[in-house]
């Protein structure tokens, strides 16, 4: 008889029960070891990013696995809102999506689609094949797929800021997730996640996200961002990534070894 299984445990339910902000933790070393060393690490969900990072359906699936067996839930985004690849993420076994560049309710409503079987949405139906419904031994997948999923659409554009209360209002959108970076850029203020227009945008897509209902992320590396979009509101918060932990970590480590500017040459080996 064969072992039959539960999904596991979906984001929104996490957030809905929540009593604190979430946070999260980037990965984007295209790691399963990187993944699974910062799944251990306690945050409450892991960033497995596939729009800037060396990912691919492969990689992506490992991590998977790699953090599995860790309280942290993963959330994949792929790299782009498409049909096709949100199906073959769902299938991998990704139960929640971030779904990057959303900037109308139109392609919202897109999103959606692409994660429900028909009639509902226009998903392929693979799941004899696939680990999202553990090769058909999660009772009911085919009708059950959908309450296991949590979608979430980014906002990140000023054109998703004017539209941010008509795509939040999408039903099947379960929340939305803020990037200061790519808004920074679309307002003419390229590397400056800090500017005030940037902020007031975030504020006001956060706002309009909270209105309609639905649960809100924001990506803030920098601590005092992090607290502040938590005060204002804000269920979820990326606080961090693996390469840059690792870079700025190794940086401090060799500035405490090698000479200053000035010093001599870097490099030199030490008398002894």
């Amino acid at each position: 008889m064969p072992f039959r299984v539960e999904p596991d445990p979906s984001f929104k339910d996490a957030l809905a029960a929540a009593d604190r902000p979430l946070a999260g933790i980037w990965v984007c070393s295209g790691s399963p070891l990187i993944a699974e060393l910062c799944a251990g690490a306690g945050f409450d969900w892991i960033f497995i990013d596939a729009e800037h990072s060396p990912n691919g359906l492969e990689s992506v699936l490992a991590q998977l696995q790699a953090v599995r067996g860790y309280p942290g839930i993963p959330v994949v985004r792929p790299p782009v809102n498409d049909t096709v690849l949100i199906k073959q993420y769902l299938d991998l076994g990704a139960q929640t999506l971030i779904i990057p560049m959303v900037h109308t309710a139109e392609q919202a409503r897109a999103a959606v689609a692409a994660t429900r079987y028909p009639p509902a949405g226009v998903r392929g139906v693979g799941s004899a094949l696939a680990r999202s419904a553990r090769w058909n031994r999660i009772p009911d997948y085919l009708t059950r797929a959908e309450e296991t999923l949590t979608l979430i659409v980014q906002i990140e554009s000023a054109e998703a800021v004017e539209n941010a209360a008509d795509i939040a209002a999408v039903d099947g959108v379960d929340g939305v997730f803020i990037g200061p970076s790519d808004l920074a850029a679309s307002m003419g203020v390229i590397g400056q996640q800090e500017h005030p227009q940037v902020v007031a945008g975030v504020e006001k897509a956060l706002k309009a996200a909270k209105a309609a209902g639905k649960f809100v992320g924001v990506n803030a590396f920098a601590e005092a961002s992090a607290r502040r979009y938590m005060e204002w509101g804000a269920d979820f918060v990326g606080v961090g990534a693996d390469v840059a932990l690792l870079a700025r970590g190794s940086e401090a480590l060799a500035a405490k070894y090698l000479p200053a500017a000035g010093d001599g040459e870097a490099g030199t080996p030490a008398s002894y």
